[in-house]
């Protein structure tokens, strides 16, 4: 049986969710253009914008922000780069999507459906929960990979080899 939290306890989780809300942008965008610059070479605004369902003026205040930040450089007629702090908040950003999605795989969810659920997840838990996460999901395969009569489950929690993003959501 579950308590109702306390006010004090729920301000705490809300504050916590505003927190990930806001890092929630900028880890989508380095990951997108990432993702642009391996796929293509480059990242450009209207590439950005097209992906995101979005207006110019809109990436172009987020790419602001992020180069305030110290993760994107943006050069003239030459596009958006990650710097290696923009690199590794997308590495990191990655490797939680990849815990998420094969924890909820573990579950029983189908790949589909747990790959863009875990799109939004992966920047709303802890720490300690995504490390709960990973256990989990180690232990499911080990035991799935034991009743097969392997001696090694299949990559445990190796991350997929690539993400393709929907238009309109990152």
């Amino acid at each position: 049986m579950t308590t109702t939290p306390s006010p004090d306890a729920r301000a705490q989780g809300f504050e916590q969710a505003r927190r990930a809300r806001r890092v929630e942008l900028s880890e989508d965008y380095v990951e997108l253009i990432g993702d642009l610059i391996r796929g293509g070479g480059e990242a450009r605004q209207v590439d950005i914008a097209a992906r995101l369902g979005v207006a110019q003026p809109t990436v172009a205040k987020m790419l602001k922000r992020l180069a305030e930040e110290g993760l994107v450089q943006q050069r003239p007629y030459r596009g958006v780069f990650l710097t290696p702090a923009g690199e590794a908040l997308a590495r990191r950003s990655r490797a939680r999507h990849a815990v998420v999605e094969a924890f909820l795989c573990a579950l029983g969810v189908s790949p589909k459906t747990a790959r863009l659920d875990s799109e939004g997840i992966e920047h709303h838990v802890s720490d300690e929960t995504l490390a709960a996460m990973k256990r989990f999901t180690a232990r499911a395969e080990k035991a799935a990979a034991e009743a097969a009569g392997q001696d090694e489950p299949a990559a445990a929690t190796a991350a997929p080899k690539s993400r393709t993003r929907r238009a309109g959501r990152v």
